[in-house]
C-alpha cells in the first residue's frame, strides 16, 4: 500500500521518502549550516552548501577541467546544464519547451513550477506568511524575505571564486558568475537570443508576443518593461530625477 501525503496527496513507496516528503510541507529544517545558519530538509544538501563555503570541489568533470560542489549525472539534451535529480532536469526542460501546467484560477496566468503559482495566487489574496524578525515586515516569498533580512544584517556568505565580489543570495552569485563564464542558459525559442537571466529572456521575449503589462494609471499607455513605465510615469509627475540641483 503507498504512503499518501496528507497535505497534496502525492503517494509514496516507502514510509521513509514519505517522512522526507513531509517535511517540505512544514518549516522544519533539522540540518543547519555552523557558517551562515542556513537550514536544509536532507543532510546531503547540507553537505552541498557547506561546499560554497569550503570552495571544495571533489566531483571532477572527466571530458574537461570542471568541478562541481555536488554530483549532477543528469544532462540536458538542450543545454550544458546538470542536475543533481530527474525531477529538477524536468522542471528545467520547461525553459525550453514552454510548458507551463500549472494555472491561476483567477486569472489567465500559468507557470512551470507548483510553487510558482501558488506565490503568484498570494498577489491575490494578499497573503504574506514570511515575516522579518527584525522590523515584522511581511513577505509573499521566502527568498524575498532572505533577500530583505539581509539589509539588516549586512552578511554576504556567497563569494566570487573569480573575484572578489561577495553576494547575500547563491542565485545571485550563480548570476554574476555568468559574465565571468559567458553562460547564457536561458534561449528564446522565436530566435537566436540568449540571455544570462531568465528575467532578461522574458522581458526579451514580450518584443515577439507584443505583452505590455506594466499600465499607466494616468492615462493607456503600456510598456513592456517596468523601468519604461516609471519612466514614462514622470511624464505626468514632471519629476526630474537626474536634474542638476545647482
Amino acid at each position: 500500500m503507498p504512503y499518501i501525503c496528507n497535505r497534496c496527496d502525492k503517494a509514496f513507496s516507502d514510509n521513509i521518502t514519505h517522512k522526507e516528503h513531509l517535511r517540505t510541507h512544514s518549516v522544519e529544517k533539522p540540518y543547519q549550516c555552523s557558517k551562515c545558519n542556513k537550514g536544509f530538509l536532507h543532510n546531503s544538501r547540507l553537505i552541498t552548501h557547506q561546499r560554497t563555503h569550503d570552495r571544495k570541489k571533489p566531483y571532477q568533470c572527466s571530458q574537461c577541467d570542471k568541478a562541481f560542489t555536488a554530483n549532477k549525472p543528469y544532462q540536458c539534451s538542450q543545454c550544458d546544464k546538470v542536475f543533481s535529480s530527474k525531477m529538477h532536469l524536468i522542471l528545467h526542460k520547461r525553459i525550453h519547451t514552454g510548458e507551463k501546467p500549472y494555472q491561476c484560477s483567477q486569472c489567465e496566468k500559468a507557470y512551470s513550477r507548483s510553487s510558482h503559482l501558488i506565490y503568484h495566487q498570494r498577489t491575490h489574496t494578499g497573503e504574506k506568511p514570511y515575516r522579518c524578525s527584525q522590523c515584522d515586515k511581511g513577505f509573499a516569498i521566502k527568498s524575498t524575505l532572505i533577500k530583505h533580512q539581509g539589509t539588516h544584517t549586512g552578511e554576504k556568505p556567497y563569494q566570487c571564486s573569480q573575484c572578489e565580489k561577495a553576494f547575500s543570495r547563491k542565485n545571485v552569485l550563480i548570476i554574476h558568475e555568468r559574465i565571468h563564464t559567458g553562460e547564457k542558459p536561458y534561449q528564446c525559442s522565436q530566435c537566436d537570443k540568449a540571455c544570462s537571466q531568465k528575467s532578461s529572456l522574458i522581458l526579451h521575449q514580450r518584443i515577439h508576443t507584443g505583452e505590455k503589462p506594466y499600465q499607466c494609471r494616468q492615462c493607456e499607455k503600456a510598456f513592456s518593461n517596468n523601468r519604461h513605465l516609471i519612466k514614462h510615469q514622470r511624464t505626468h509627475t514632471r519629476e526630474k530625477p537626474d536634474q542638476c540641483t545647482k
